[in-house]
């Protein structure tokens, strides 16, 4: 009995032996394989970041602006302002990799040393100081956010650009409301284009640098506070292009309020963007835009707002008619009707170029004026240009107008 117990625990020991091998066998192929898998990450990343200086150059860095260094990093290129302490433009690009990357903020902001002769520096946005156990920190903030020009977020496929991208030649003063609200939004915006059409976009960030520009107060390094930024994209499959200019404050409208054409970029700073483009396409693109083909998916459906070329004497469209809000007075405000609904009890509400829940202007016609109308108004006026006059309130904090007849409104192609 003892000799097959012997057995039986050498056999047990043996089987134990074997599955210890194998499993060691198997965890090694597996760390080969994560090794492999890094490796070849890391190949990925290096041809993308090549490629991205290539297409850079191929597209065009901007030519004839304001003299300055040009820096080149893994994912963007920039020319340096020593007078100013910041970039006269950053160019990037946006890949759809966005997507998939996982890489977070690095807040690692750090002097550019690719600059010869220094950048800004943390002493130029906080004082600083010490604890009672001597180490240092952050205080009293001189009144302004690092704003990146190309954003963080951009790169956030690679860790070696995205904490690249805390360069504070990469950093401009802007006020908080401003940078982590439409500025932000902004940046949101184009990469909301890049990931719903699958494609590259070329970016082009400038802060408008003028001899008149304040100082950040108490800033080491003088850096000038820039009371305008611009941004130009170019979406090169579908030969598009858009550009924006916004001010250094609060700003309440929708993005695309500010959206102009990157022939006003360019006129706006003085010099060429995207040089590498031919002629024949640069002038198609850089001429005009059209906001619909730039609204994410989630915004198919609204509608650019009029432009002021197209508008009725004395009328506005739906941008800004907050500052007429309860002033007593009659006013027309025209736009297109993108959403219409009835309501259980009768009222119809229109609202005019956004959809709610996004909605910037409305309009309502309560059941007892329904019959001062000769027509279904949420049927005929929906997908039409309209023009609406009467006093504009404010209703869930968007501008309003309360239509008691159809006198009040007007197709737009009508209006004279």
């Amino acid at each position: 009995m003892k000799a097959i117990l012997l057995l039986f625990l050498i056999s047990s020991i043996s089987i134990a032996q074997v599955k210890d091998e194998q499993l060691t066998r198997i965890n090694e192929q597996i760390d080969s394989l994560e090794t492999q898998k890094k490796e070849l990450i890391t190949q990925a990343e290096e041809i993308k970041l090549s490629w991205i200086q290539d297409q850079l150059k191929i597209v065009g860095l901007p030519i004839d602006g304001p003299t300055g260094e040009l820096v080149e990093h893994v994912a963007m290129t920039l020319s340096y302002n020593e007078t100013h302490e910041q970039a006269n433009w950053v160019m990037h690009v946006i890949l759809p990799d966005i997507a998939s990357g996982n890489f977070s903020r690095s807040n690692d902001f750090r002097i550019d040393p690719g600059v010869s002769t220094g950048t800004a520096q943390e002493e130029d946005y906080f004082l600083k100081g010490l604890k009672d156990d001597g180490v240092t920190y952050k205080y009293d903030g001189f009144g302004y956010d690092r704003g990146h020009l190309a954003p963080s977020a951009d790169f956030r496929w690679s860790s070696l650009a995205l904490s690249e991208s805390y360069f504070y030649s990469n950093m401009s003063p802007q006020l908080g409301d401003f940078n982590r609200e439409k500025w932000a939004e902004l940046e949101n915006w184009l990469r909301g284009y890049v990931l719903t059409c699958g494609v590259e976009l070329y970016i082009v960030t400038a802060p408008v640098l003028t001899e008149d520009l304040t100082k950040v107060e108490r800033s080491v390094n003088g850096v000038s506070v820039p009371r305008l930024y611009v941004k130009a994209a170019f979406d090169i499959e579908n030969k598009r292009g858009i550009g924006f200019v916004m001010e250094n404050k609060f700003l309440e409208l929708p993005v695309e309020a500010y959206a102009v054409s990157i022939d006003s970029v360019e006129n706006l700073l003085g010099y060429n963007l995207f040089s590498g483009i031919v002629d024949s396409i640069e002038n198609r693109v850089e001429a005009s835009y059209n906001l619909q083909y730039w609204f994410p998916d989630r915004e198919k459906g609204d509608a650019a707002a009029i432009s002021p070329k197209r508008l009725p004497k004395k009328a506005s469209n739906t941008y800004g008619v907050h500052v007429f809000a309860d002033d007593g007075k009659k006013h027309t405000v025209c736009g297109k009707v993108v959403s219409a609904k009835k309501s259980e009890k009768g009222h119809v509400f229109l609202n005019l170029d956004k959809k709610f829940p996004n909605q910037i202007f409305s309009a309502s016609i309560f059941e007892q004026n329904i019959p001062n109308f000769e027509y279904e108004p949420e049927v005929y006026l929906m997908d039409k240009e309209v023009c609406f006059t009467a006093e504009i309130g404010m209703f869930n904090n968007t501008p309003n107008m309360v239509l008691e007849n159809s006198k009040e409104v007007k197709l737009l192609n009508e209006m004279k």
